[in-house]
């Protein structure tokens, strides 16, 4: 006997004074205080003299059943522990209308009420963290055969202790029919094996049944899927290959490790299956034990159908941030691994994507901190970067660099991968490292060690490549450009200097940067970054926990935010993110928002059919390995509301086939509220109109708010043929770029190509752009079908009429006008003629003399065609 039983039969008294003050409450509880009810039909109390059971009991004297037995005198209790609960089984489907909990002196500060319709899968209906025990009558809105109430927090240092636990509400509610919907379509899926690269896990939950999964041969095999939530499910449909089952089970599980079986054969006939199952979990799988072939196990889809149940917002579940689901292409490494099962798998990643440029993969391959031997050769849509506080956390013995063997050396189409927060140290005897990239291809926060080593942003013989970034990184040696033609350094450290020019570089609070000189050689060099902030970034804390570290805003800054000394910053952790899986809805997306989740989105493809809605201050939206937005039937792919210090990193939008009126809008047409202290920033945010197919949308990025931070992005419309790339004038349509309406805004590394009327559009004062590059488009037909009004063509850059302040550094605008080399553009910088709208160091090329730009800004600057191809301009006016 516990000495709480022995005290509470100590004090008759007390318990006599709880009776009738449970008494007087309940009569209460159904009628409001001096009001006579109305008259009409009352719910109905479903629970009394009901089966109930409980996780623990106090003592045989206060057992479950004494909760809902209608005696006033008897309770249930619990054992001194949390969580605890108790249920009670209605015996039928019921709507459920209203909950009383009469509590005993012990009773529950937080807890839940919950409904289930198979005892397994619950909905919570109601939930508090400031229960005040006595008589609670509580209106919900739910339905399920059983109820319970699941206790997480103790009022007192006693368990759980109920006098009675009354349900109210109407018999007749039907169970809920098996869905449709492929629950499994488009979520994480993992399998013991794969024959090959070709026929992964993904293929058999990708909604295509021409794709399949298939095993190697051996027995057993399995393929597991995450539903991302709890679900109760009803059916699950295999698709077969020739590869068949011969004996098999369905298991479902909570946690990944712990199966129960809720099909099995020994007699499995292949073709399709549709199998009826009662069960429930976050993960489900397919377990062969016996083939039917001499080859694996090869499904061309696993369907999962459920009922809709789950625990809690089934399509918004929690994140566990020490073992978080980043998808299955995201690989994470830490120092145990064999470096052998490392550098095999950047081998295939490289395969696969050395020449993808147009494919729908997209990777994240993550290092924990420590020390690595790997040699990282990038190719596209591939993100490599390490998971500590600073690069110097995670150091790789080797290299991590980008070629241009694919292209024979020529790195210009060397697009879309990046490198972060990692460190690195050539191996014995090589001091070279080459990051031989063009647009949307970042080298952030990066330290590449040893003075002696150098950094070729070329393939370093005869190739090219054209305009690349290098941010809050630092190069203990020497930084050579070689042919690359233009490049944007901000924030970094050269130890031993930059050494190469051709048309445009551009440095910006860069300690080692080479002397101010323009146009030869054509260095732009600003002292110092008026206002920034560095590009959040997930890590591993040291205890193991996934956070998201949001670098503060720095003004008037040079050199990198990390090295020699801690950065500045706040952390997030994962748990209050939403990690988004291709396949997630918008609508489930936007409810994550609401609820006030940060987002993260995993590599692959996310199809929206209407805008991701940011509204709340301050929300990091977070992609890893270039994560792609795609704007589908003609929606705009997201808006952020006119608030503070709204974050987004790493997010790819891409045009769909049906014309979109904009991909991405920084608040709403009319926003002017301030937000100097605290800006919305974009950091490498790219956008692509056309490529792996047809793409169209009148305007790609408008930015409305004022003070937005834009570091790192690249607008680019399809418009000369690549390898099986749709392209053409009429195909790939798309008027602007940039349209900047916001004041005082501030773009850091701004390239935008190839669109059908204005690249950029400046209307808001204030403006600053360090960084310009900008490629006219290729495909005019003829002069006639790009003229603005009388003048030949659209300017590259235009500053609106009324705009009375604004300044670009470095910035530089180029013709390929292959399809009709008559084709002139009349001017490439088109800007109010005011002693505010100031610019320095302009240049305008004609890329092999294919077509004409007649002036650089305005009416001045000489004219590039085939005879003089580049022309620059130091400052205007």
């Amino acid at each position: 006997m516990t000495s709480r039983a022995l005290s509470v039969r100590r004090a008759p008294h007390r318990r006599r004074r709880l009776l009738l003050g449970l008494a007087v409450a309940l009569v209460a509880a159904l009628s409001p205080a001096g009001v006579a009810p109305p008259a009409q039909a009352a719910p109905t109390l479903l629970s009394q003299g009901r089966p109930a059971t409980a996780s623990s009991s106090e003592s045989a004297g206060t057992p479950a059943a004494a909760a809902v037995d209608g005696n006033t005198g008897t309770r249930w209790s619990s054992a001194f522990s949390d969580p605890q609960w108790i249920q009670v089984d209605l015996g039928a489907r019921a709507t459920i209308s209203q909950v009383t909990l009469a509590w005993e002196g012990a009773y529950a500060r937080a807890f839940q009420l919950q409904t289930s319709d198979d005892g397994a899968t619950w909905t919570t209906v109601h939930s508090t963290t400031t229960g005040t025990g006595g008589t609670q009558t509580i209106a919900v809105t739910g339905a399920g055969r059983y109820v319970r109430m699941y206790g997480t927090a103790r009022g007192s240092a006693y368990g759980y202790s109920l006098w009675e636990l009354q349900v109210y509400g109407e018999t007749g509610g039907s169970t809920p029919a098996c869905g449709s919907a492929n629950a499994a379509q488009g979520r994480p899926a993992t399998a013991s094996s794969t024959e090959n690269a070709g026929l992964p896990a993904s293929a058999a939950v990708d909604g295509d049944t021409g794709t399949r999964w298939a095993s190697v041969a051996s027995d057993p095999q399995w393929l597991r899927v995450d539903l991302g939530s709890t679900q109760t499910i009803c059916r699950v449909v295999l698709t077969w290959e020739a590869a068949y089952a011969r004996a098999f089970q369905i298991q479902t599980s909570a946690d990944g490790n712990t199966w129960t079986t809720v099909y099995s054969t020994t007699t499995g006939a292949g073709g399709t299956q549709s199998l009826t199952v009662t069960g429930s979990g976050r993960y489900i799988r397919m377990y062969g034990t016996a083939r039917a072939t001499t080859y694996g196990y090869s499904l061309w889809e696993f369907q999962v159908n459920t009922t809709g149940g789950g625990s809690g917002d089934p399509s918004i579940p929690p994140t566990d941030p020490r073992n978080p689901n980043l998808g299955p292409n995201t690989y994470v490494f830490d120092p145990s691994t064999p470096t052998s099962t490392i550098q095999s798998r950047l081998n295939t990643l490289f395969t696969q994507q050395e020449m993808n440029q147009f494919g729908p993969q997209r990777y994240a391959v993550l290092f924990k901190p420590g020390t690595y031997t790997a040699d990282v050769n990038l190719g596209f849509f591939t993100q490599v970067a390490g998971l500590g506080l600073s690069p110097d956390d995670v150091n790789l013995n080797g290299h991590v660099r980008v070629e241009a063997f694919w292209m024979g050396g020529n790195a210009t189409q060397n697009f879309w991968r990046s490198a972060e927060n990692l460190s690195v140290t050539l191996p014995a005897g090589v001091t070279v490292e080459r990051w031989a990239v063009s647009q949307a291809a970042p080298y952030r926060r990066m330290h590449l060690r040893g003075g002696q080593n150098q950094i070729q942003l070329w393939n370093g013989g005869d190739g090219w490549s054209s305009g690349g970034l290098m941010a809050d990184t630092r190069i203990d040696g020497l930084v050579v450009s070689g042919s690359q033609q233009q490049w944007y350094s901000r924030n970094s450290e050269f130890g031993n200097g930059w050494t190469g020019s051709v048309w445009n570089m551009v440095f910006q609070g860069v300690v080692g940067a080479p002397p101010p000189h323009f146009p030869n050689p054509s260095h732009t060099v600003v002292a110092q970054t008026p206002v920034v902030r560095e590009k959040p970034f997930l890590y591993v804390d040291g205890t193991g926990e996934y956070r998201v570290f949001v670098p503060a805003l720095r003004t008037n800054s040079t050199g990198t935010s990390w090295y020699g000394k801690t950065p500045a910053g706040s952390s997030i952790s994962l748990s209050q993110f939403f990690v988004v899986q291709p396949g997630t809805s918008a609508a489930t997306i936007n409810a994550a928002l609401a609820q006030g989740r940060h987002l993260l989105f995993t590599p692959g493809v996310h199809h929206v059919t209407e805008p991701i809605q940011v509204n709340r201050p301050d929300t990091v939206i977070l992609g890893l390995g270039l994560a792609t937005i795609q704007a589908d039937n003609g929606t705009v792919g997201m808006r952020v509301a006119d608030v503070d210090g709204v974050k987004v990193a790493g997010i790819m939008f891409e045009a769909g086939t049906t014309n979109s009126p904009v991909l991405m809008e920084v608040g709403p047409a009319g926003s002017s509220a301030s937000h100097a202290a605290n800006p919305t920033s974009l950091h490498d945010v790219f956008f692509r109109i056309g490529g792996p197919h047809v793409g169209k949308a009148t305007n790609t990025l408008t930015v409305n708010s004022d003070n937005v931070i834009g570091d790192h992005m690249w607008l680019w419309r399809a418009d000369h043929a690549a390898s099986g790339v749709p392209t053409g004038w009429t195909l790939n349509t798309a008027d602007t770029g940039l349209t900047v309406n916001g004041d005082n805004v501030t773009m850091y590394g701004l390239f935008v190509e190839h669109y059908q009327k204005y690249q950029t559009v400046w209307n808001g004062n204030g403006g600053r752009t360090y960084f310009y590059q900008n490629e006219m488009p290729y495909d005019p037909p003829n002069q006639a079908a790009w003229m603005n009004g009388s003048t030949r063509g659209y300017a590259a850059y235009k500053v609106g009429d009324g705009v009375t302040s604004h300044q670009g550094w470095g910035m530089g605008s180029y013709c390929y006008f292959n399809v009709n080399p008559a084709v002139v553009a009349d001017r490439a910088f088109e800007v109010p003629n005011n002693p505010n709208v100031r610019f320095t160091n302009l240049v305008t090329v004609s890329l092999g003399g294919v077509g004409t730009i007649n002036r650089v800004i305005n009416n001045s600057g000489g004219t590039a065609n085939a005879a003089n191809q580049q022309v620059y301009v130091t400052a205007y006016p």
